[in-house]
């Protein structure tokens, strides 16, 4: 990888950033395609946005995480990039889309069928909604000495693999029970997204080795994570605006809510493993902030069945007070 790097950075020369950030976007978008053409081979909306989406869209997160660690970066950015890139999901990625398109969850006809499926996705939207304020306020409760160490941190990945563990055999059931399978061609799409892959990793790591290197007020050391969690929200931005559009506000609803788990709690515990990760002073109040957004959405997915336009500018509202908050402490 340091050769690929090395001559990137010869033929890039002073643009070398921009051109780390571009394969950065690129590689996504690679993911997300063949991410999107999986949901024509079989795999069904939900299953696509909480099973498969979270990990190919937080890939740069946990990638950033084994950067860090290789680099000897500082252990407290993984924490701001993972509470950025929750935070960004939940009050900005789906409130946009919803003050431009609307996100509305009920079923597009009256036909039974369209009626259990929407109800189906929902219900399972709200348990994903649960989980996240479960994994934001166990974070916050073990956090309360000032620091994830690596008990806490195989506590965390245990509770995320064992959630993971249950959307498995919920896919295995249905399939089981509707007589499905998906397509074979299945096997290309996961080879193109482990290319892609590759090609995040090459990028995650120049971007860092370059935020590390800068010495500026704002683009430095002192906002590695902050940065990187705006980058790293680039490919959920493509999947809320482009499902919004489509009319499946299912599939944008849940590949937002099904990519945090992916932060929090596996990127701190997979690092807090490796490492004791120290909590910036701030962190465990935005913990508290982050359950309490997804609460918000909790209510507006089970009593509402939508995400209304006056909730969604209040969420934009309170993730520009998020960031003066950050920005300023």
């Amino acid at each position: 990888m340091e050769g690929i790097q090395a001559q990137i950075e010869q033929f890039a020369g002073g643009w070398t950033p921009l051109v780390y950030i571009g394969l950065f976007i690129l590689s996504s978008t690679l993911i997300l395609w063949r991410l999107e053409m999986m949901s024509h081979r079989g795999v069904e909306g939900t299953v696509l946005g909480t099973l498969f989406m979270p990990y190919f869209s937080g890939l740069g997160n946990l990638i950033f995480v084994a950067v860090v660690l290789m680099q000897e970066g500082p252990a407290e950015e993984v924490a701001i990039n993972s509470w950025t890139n929750n935070i960004t999901n939940l009050c900005l990625l789906l409130a946009l889309p919803a003050l431009i398109w609307g996100l509305d969850l009920k079923p597009g006809s009256k036909a039974q069928k369209a009626v259990r499926e929407s109800k189906l996705h929902r219900l399972s939207l709200a348990l994903t909604l649960v989980a996240m304020i479960f994994f934001s306020l166990t974070v916050w409760i073990l956090g309360q000495d000032g620091s994830i160490d690596r008990f806490d941190g195989f506590a965390l990945v245990g509770l995320f693999l064992f959630w993971q563990s249950f959307h498995v055999f919920e896919v295995l059931k249905e399939n089981t029970r509707s007589n499905s399978s998906w397509h074979p061609l299945i096997i290309v799409d996961v080879a193109l997204i482990l290319i892609g892959s590759l090609a995040t990793l090459i990028a995650v790591d120049g971007i860092v080795a370059t935020i590390m290197a800068s010495e500026g007020n704002f683009i430095g050391p002192k906002q590695l994570g902050l940065l990187t969690g705006w980058l790293m929200v680039l490919p959920n931005a493509v999947l809320a605006f482009y499902y919004a559009y489509q009319g499946r506000a299912d599939v944008a609803y849940s590949s937002q809510v099904g990519d945090g788990h992916i932060c929090i709690p596996l990127c701190i515990g997979a690092f807090a493993i490796f490492q004791p990760m120290p909590l910036p002073e701030l962190f465990n109040q935005g913990l508290l902030f982050l359950a309490g957004a997804a609460l918000l959405h909790l209510l507006c997915v089970v009593i509402l069945k939508r995400l209304p336009k006056f909730v969604a500018a209040a969420l934009v509202a309170a993730y520009g007070y998020s960031l003066y908050w950050q920005l300023t402490a």
